[in-house]
C-alpha cells in the first residue's frame, strides 16, 4: 500500500487541507487524533507523564492538562524530549494500527497527516512527503490570532520544531498555505486532484516516482 506523508509545522494548514482531502475522498491517518488517544487517562503514556511531570499536567477533569504541560516543555528542550520519547512510541503504535485497517480501502489516496515528521519520523518511511508551508512569522501571528498565545508562547512553539528550511527539504510536493484559507483550500483540491490522478490506476508510477528507501 502506498502511503503519502502530510506534514507542516505549527499553524501552518495542515487541518485545513487534511479536512479537503479528507470531504474529497481520501483516507486520512491524524497523527494529532493518535497523540491525543495515546495519553488518554489510563494509558501507559498518560501514567508515564504525570510520574514525570507531577499532578500540576492533570486538570480537574483528571486529563490531561495540555497547556499547563506545553507551558512546560515549551520552555524546556530536555522536558520536551522526555515526552517526546513518552509519546512517540505510543503514536507509533497507533499508527500502525490504523495503517492496517487503511488496507480496507485500497482505491482511496492514503494520506497521515503527521506534524513532527521532520522531528520524530523518517520520509522514507513514506512514499511521497507533501509539506503544507507557511513562512514561520505567518504562523507565529496566527498562533497569536487565533489561538490566542502571546507573542512569547507563539515564538516558543514554532521554535521548537523543526524549521522551514528542514521541512522543505523532505518535500516532493508543496503546498502553499502562507495566503489566506480559501487559497489554501484551493490548494489543497489541487492536491487532491494530482493524487487522484495517480490513484489507483498509475499507482505503480508514483511508486516509481517516488520510491521508498528501505535501506
Amino acid at each position: 500500500m502506498t502511503v503519502v506523508a502530510l506534514t507542516g509545522g505549527v499553524a501552518a494548514g495542515k487541518s485545513t487541507v487534511t479536512d479537503v482531502l479528507s470531504g474529497l475522498g481520501a483516507h486520512v491517518i491524524d497523527a494529532d487524533v493518535l497523540a491525543r488517544q495515546a495519553v488518554e487517562p489510563g494509558t501507559p503514556a498518560f501514567r508515564d507523564i504525570v510520574a514525570r511531570f507531577g499532578s500540576v499536567v492533570v486538570d480537574s477533569s483528571g486529563g490531561l492538562d495540555r497547556a499547563a504541560l506545553g507551558d512546560i516543555v515549551f520552555g524546556d528542550p530536555e522536558a520536551r524530549e522526555s515526552l517526546n520519547a513518552i509519546v512517540h512510541p505510543e503514536v507509533k503504535k497507533l499508527y500502525d494500527e490504523a495503517l492496517t485497517e487503511a488496507t480496507q480501502f485500497p482505491s482511496r489516496v492514503t494520506v497521515y497527516a503527521v506534524p513532527l515528521l521532520a522531528e520524530a519520523r523518517s520520509a522514507t518511511e513514506f512514499d511521497a512527503v507533501i509539506v503544507v508551508h507557511a513562512p514561520a512569522t505567518s504562523r507565529v501571528f496566527r498562533l497569536m490570532e487565533h489561538r490566542g498565545l502571546s507573542a512569547d508562547q507563539a515564538n516558543a512553539r514554532v521554535a521548537a520544531q523543526a524549521s522551514d528550511e528542514e521541512r522543505v527539504a523532505l518535500a516532493d510536493s508543496i503546498v502553499d498555505a502562507s495566503g489566506d484559507i480559501e487559497r489554501t483550500r484551493k490548494a489543497a483540491h489541487q492536491l487532491y486532484e494530482e493524487l487522484e490522478r495517480l490513484w489507483p490506476d498509475r499507482l505503480d508510477e508514483l511508486s516509481r516516482r517516488f520510491p521508498r528507501d528501505d535501506s
